[in-house]
């Protein structure tokens, strides 16, 4: 099902070419439809909420918030070893993500000058969750605990109510343990422009974080600037650089456990051995009969599905960093030692035994990571994601008489008098 690439300059062109094309454009239809809720959100706020939740999730809403007692009615309606298997990974995620957190500094220097820079969380944050088939708790406790870590004062989720008007309960679940403020039931690009906008329910946030469809995301670029938003996340991909010593089951079960996402994923295999990579076709075919979404996971592999084989590990790592995967996995008798050579990539899961899953939902490390090659200049979901930076500098009147005239001069090659004149007063 994999489809083997040279690696000559026609080869890697055609690789990051269709790499590219895999991503799903916006289209020219979407902008306008979703230009049109999110504009009508604005203007007429609730109302629109109700109107748009009817239209597309066929249900009639009134109160959107969820109360304490749908909460408590979603933990009768989850096991209770789920619900110990998130409270511990949510230890993990914590522990992780506390080792993220920045302190400002102030720099004293001579004549009475201070520099410095706070670090200062935001205060609203809303989180987009979808709803249906693609309800995903682990993805709440993602973006939700990196949010609580930085200090954010007030986390306010969004997620499309179910056909009787309920709230899925496992992300009701997955809310309650990572410590949401508020729950409103409403989904779509109507809920982006809630967020962002404010409605006489839903209050106006700083940033907006959490996957969702095409929709979602078209709305996300759209109030960007209105508010900040995480990024806009593309299919998913995984690239795994395996030794000959690597077993051909597990790599053959981590490209398909990307696969089995969306038939626009991306699973590749950069190797040294060719008959390692016979092995992981035989495994695919062999594993691929017992699993539930083999149908998507077929198509992803037939068409988005790719196989390099490499004359060294080395040239393995070349092909990765030429790729900016989102998930990369080391599957190499050396992996630490390699880590160093990995300049792209969202996440990198080292050895044999951490299979790219263990970071999806326990391990600890995010799974909210850069796409579609742009792990080059963005970075995972963390803690830095929910905090802002503020600089703040003291000049004393000895500093001002000492650098005063350099600083005239400089603004008035600019052209900026009345820049050279705040300072000129201050040297009378």
């Amino acid at each position: 099902m994999l489809k083997l690439y040279n690696l000559d300059e026609k080869g890697r062109e055609l690789l990051l070419k269709e790499l590219k094309e895999r991503a799903e454009d916006t289209n020219e239809q979407i902008v306008e439809t979703v230009s049109k809720v999110l504009k009508d959100v604005l203007e007429r706020g609730d109302s629109a909420l109700r109107e748009y939740t009817e239209k597309f999730d066929k249900v009639k809403m009134e109160d959107f918030q969820v109360s304490k007692e749908e909460i408590e009615e979603c933990f009768k309606k989850v096991d209770k070893e789920f619900i110990n298997n998130l409270k511990e990974a949510k230890v993990n995620i914590e522990y992780y993500h506390k080792a993220q957190i920045g302190h400002g500094f102030v720099l004293n220097k001579e004549r009475g000058v201070f520099l410095g820079q706070r670090v200062l969380p935001l205060e609203t944050v809303g989180v987009y969750v979808p709803g249906g088939t693609a309800a995903y708790p682990s993805s709440v406790l993602m973006n939700v605990i990196p949010a609580k870590v930085a200090g954010v004062e007030e986390i306010i989720m969004v997620t499309p109510p179910d056909k009787d008007g309920g709230i899925n309960p496992y992300i009701g679940v997955a809310a309650e343990i990572s410590g949401i403020d508020k729950i409103y039931k409403v989904g779509g690009a109507q809920a982006i422009g809630a967020l962002a906008y404010g409605t006489e329910t839903i209050k106006k946030v700083d940033k907006i974080v959490g996957p969702g469809n095409i929709f979602v995301a078209t709305a996300k670029k759209l109030v960007f600037g209105k508010v900040d938003i995480d990024m806009i996340a593309g299919p998913s991909e995984i690239l795994i650089i395996a030794d000959e010593n690597a077993d051909a089951s597990y790599v053959a079960a981590d490209l398909m456990s990307q696969a089995e996402h969306d038939i626009l994923a991306s699973s590749i295999l950069v190797t040294t051995s060719e008959k390692l990579y016979k092995e992981v076709e035989k495994e695919i075919e062999k594993q691929i009969e017992t699993l539930e979404r083999k149908e998507i996971i077929k198509k992803s592999l037939i068409n988005h599905g790719k196989v390099i084989i490499c004359k060294s590990i080395d040239e393995c790592i070349e092909i990765s960093n030429m790729v900016a995967p989102e998930h990369l996995e080391l599957m190499v008798a050396n992996s630490m030692e390699l880590l160093g050579k990995v300049k792209h990539a969202g996440s990198v899961f080292l050895g044999y035994n951490t299979a790219e899953p263990i970071g999806d939902y326990f391990g600890g490390t995010n799974h909210v990571l850069p796409t579609s090659g742009t792990a080059k200049f963005f970075s995972a979901l963390s803690v830095d994601s929910f905090v802002k930076k503020s600089s703040f500098l003291y000049y004393s009147e000895e500093a001002i008489k000492a650098d005063g005239e350099k600083i005239i001069n400089i603004a008035n090659k600019e052209g900026l008098t009345a820049h050279a004149n705040s300072i000129k007063v201050r040297l009378k």
